[in-house]
């Protein structure tokens, strides 16, 4: 399932292959919460670069439901995407829910907020639906730990998830032959907050269960970029090497540069399709506000060094007029151009490793950043 190809240091080369095709490693991963990715073809993704997408659980079970996509012949062919979906398990979003939902050692009970309805989630329900959905990496339910938590709150939540990790690869494997694609890969999630000694009974726990791929949970939840460096260092070194290693919902370009010098291999984030919908572009020299009046009359692309259609064919000054005039067009380009910096830089870190040049360029990626901190 996972090759590892090639090391620099602690970074990682890696080819993933799931059922949809294969997986060159480090990778990106675009957020397509309800079945797109928003403002984007299939076309233009791979256009961009594009390998592999995630899919949430949490809103596609409640719209249009995933056993209307299993009848329609599952995520992929529903969505029109050829290549590999891992889907979430719906644990973070069940987290953003704070009171509105209740939580026991059975699963979690909220309600709909799209019609109110009462909803119940459990680890056998969570695969359940994945499983419709047909994806070709499927998540564990976890309780995604809130911060700050005491040591004492963050065991509690994490000994929980780890008793969810049983009762999903329970479920997973009894289920496969009804899959949608009974190929598919399991990941665990491993959490404990910003606990060192926690994360690694979580670690040890999942790795007693088995599981085809390991996930680091519970970061980028309003800690400080320097706990999230810590733990990362901490845990890294001890997770399988020969299993896929995937931080979830991480993160700038400075955090994939970091997580892949720390032997991260996967990455899924908002903030490329967010960002780019709002306005914010991100260069090779900084973020470029494209609704400031100085790009109004400027005849430059968003990135000189940038090969994507958008940098190709329009000017800062286009972009600015079709963000101002609200113009769908102009969410959909600068989209696009996001998309295209964060899988080329992906491209280029592989390049990096395979040539044993990552730290050299990893210093160059971080000068450019640093020496353009007043972003334009």
């Amino acid at each position: 399932m996972f090759d590892l190809l090639k090391t620099d240091g602690s970074a990682r080369r890696g080819r993933l292959r799931l059922p949809h095709g294969t997986v060159e490693t480090p990778v990106f991963q675009p957020c397509g919460t309800y079945g797109s990715v928003k403002g984007m073809t299939p076309f233009d993704l791979h256009a961009t670069g594009t390998q592999m997408l995630l899919g949430n659980t949490f809103h596609l079970m409640l719209r249009p439901g995933d056993r209307q996509i299993r009848d329609l012949g599952g995520l992929h062919e529903f969505m029109g995407w050829t290549g590999p979906i891992l889907t979430d398990s719906g644990g973070f979003q069940v987290f953003s829910l704070g009171d509105l939902r209740k939580l026991n050692e059975e699963g979690v009970v909220f309600r709909s907020p799209v019609n109110g309805d009462k909803v119940e989630l459990t680890p056998e329900s969570s695969i359940t639906v994945q499983a419709n959905l047909g994806s070709d990496v499927v998540m564990v339910l976890d309780e995604c730990t809130a911060h700050p938590a005491t040591h004492k709150q963050a065991d509690a939540s994490m000994q929980l998830s780890l008793r969810w990790a049983r009762r999903c690869r329970a479920a997973f494997n009894a289920g496969r032959e009804e899959s949608v694609n009974p190929d598919a890969k399991l990941f665990g999630i491993v959490q404990g907050g910003m606990y060192d000694d926690l994360r690694r009974v979580s670690l040890q726990g999942l790795q007693d269960i088995g599981f085809d791929g390991y996930a680091i949970g519970g970061l980028s939840v309003g800690e400080s970029k320097e706990d999230m460096q810590r733990v990362m260092e901490t845990l890294l070194p001890h997770m399988p090497e020969q299993r896929p290693r995937y931080l979830m919902g991480v993160g700038t370009p400075q955090d994939l540069v970091r997580g892949v010098a720390l032997g991260v291999d996967m990455f899924d984030c908002v903030m490329p399709t967010r960002n780019g919908r709002n306005g914010y572009l991100f260069s090779h020299s900084g973020v470029v506000k494209i609704r400031n009046a100085q790009h109004k009359n400027s005849e430059l692309p968003i990135d000189e060094r940038c090969g994507c259609y958008t940098c190709q064919n329009f000017t800062r000054a286009y972009l600015h007029h079709l963000d101002r005039c609200g113009e769908m067009l102009g969410g959909m380009l600068m989209t696009q151009h996001n998309l295209y910096y964060y899988h080329n830089l992906m491209a280029q870190l592989r390049e990096a490793i395979e040539t044993g040049t990552f730290r050299t360029l990893a210093r160059s990626l971080f000068n450019d950043w640093n020496n353009n901190d007043e972003f334009v």
